[in-house]
């Protein structure tokens, strides 16, 4: 009996820690879909104090992962190749929290590398000169 029971406790430690990491590996994958704007979030600053929602920003954006204390960045995408980055600072009665709007399917097994070559080629403006003189 003693033997089943430490089998079941070892089996139930091990269900614990790889339900876990399968969190852990979701999470990390929202938050770098999220930084290459794939997540749809709303972002609400709360003033503590009067209980009052200060601002709002909703769509596909990223927070700052760089951040000073007491500051936060926000950069979203808001076209094709056009994006917005708010500033804002925080204090100990204004507080942000961020909602995901809509699911995004990460996969836990599934790992994708993302290549930009405008970031490793750079832009090359090419000008054209008129040589016909008259």
């Amino acid at each position: 009996m003693k033997k089943m029971n430490v089998f079941l406790m070892l089996l139930l430690v091990i269900l614990i820690c790889s339900c876990s990491r399968e969190a852990d590996v979701a999470s990390h994958n929202l938050s770098v879909a999220a930084d290459q704007f794939q997540v749809e979030r709303r972002i609400v600053f709360y003033n503590g104090i009067t209980g009052e929602y200060m601002l709002c920003i909703e769509g596909l954006c990223s927070i700052g992962n760089s951040d000073t204390a007491g500051k936060v960045s926000i950069t979203c995408k808001t076209g094709e190749k056009t994006y917005k980055k708010h500033f804002l600072g925080l204090s100990d009665n204004v507080t942000f929290f961020v909602e995901q709007i809509r699911e995004v399917p990460v996969g836990i097994y599934h790992y994708k590398v993302i290549f930009r070559p405008e970031s490793i080629v750079p832009s090359v403006d090419m000008e054209t000169s008129n040589t016909n003189k008259q």
